[in-house]
């Protein structure tokens, strides 16, 4: 079997292939592509920030994504509500207006909150992740919070948290696969050691599925973004 990091290496040039219309059989790695010119990356994208720095990254990353879901619905009959507030928070220093069904913010997290329906993240721990790991931390994160919003919207529910979170990590890479196809997003050399590493850091140290904050180990987390990369929004 391919180890872990080659599948997915090999499931994100099988979904570039896709979107150019070929048949050949897909490499190890993707192949590479000339970097979009930031005018480009919004004309084809169709949101007004061009994905040239962690706040641009950010803001592009939640249009493409609420982009994709509206469409998802739509093409579903039904209708995709966006979030009501996209909250930066530092730290310890959360607003109140992060507040969740009365728990504060906590630091060095992103969640959804279905009581208010917002999205709430700590901007100096994404903002360091995205320095140290590189832009896939921003394009992994932020589309796993908007998977937990897409749950709330269709009253997804499961026994243990831990099932929540790997859907939510499927629907995260569903995203990305849709967005390659659509050549909204376009994957470069090294985003999928980035990926790779971003769940290695978010990922939980050991495999105690049933504890009530259990997101799943690097390996179930990747499991289960390869499974959106690779199959779509409706294997998840």
């Amino acid at each position: 079997m391919s180890s872990p990091r080659v599948l997915l290496a090999i499931l994100l040039s099988a979904a570039l292939t896709a979107s150019c219309g070929l048949d050949e059989e897909p490499t190890a790695s993707p192949p590479k592509k000339p970097r979009k010119t930031a005018e480009a990356v919004k004309a084809a994208s169709g949101c007004d920030e061009a994905g040239d720095g962690f706040e641009s990254d950010v803001k592009l990353v939640r249009c493409l994504t609420e982009k994709f879901w509206v469409k998802r619905f739509k093409d579903a009959g039904g209708t995709y509500q966006p979030i009501k507030r996209f909250i930066a928070y530092r730290g310890n220093r959360a607003p109140s207006s992060a507040t969740c069904a009365g728990e504060k913010a906590e630091p060095e997290n992103a969640f959804y909150c279905s009581d208010g329906h917002f999205i709430a993240y700590d901007v100096d721990w994404l903002k360091s992740m995205y320095r140290q790991i590189g832009d896939a931390a921003v394009y992994f994160v932020i589309p796993h919070e908007f998977g937990h919003s897409v749950q709330a919207q269709l009253g997804t529910e499961f026994k243990y948290n831990v099932k929540l979170e790997l859907q939510a990590d499927c629907y995260a890479g569903a995203t990305l696969a849709g967005l390659v196809e659509s050549e909204e997003l376009e994957f470069e050399d090294g985003d999928d050691e980035e990926l790779i590493a971003n769940l290695e850091e978010v990922g939980d140290p050991t495999d105690e599925w049933w504890e009530p904050d259990a997101h799943g180990t690097p390996e179930k987390r990747m499991k289960a973004l390869v499974k959106g990369l690779e199959k779509g929004v409706d294997a998840c």
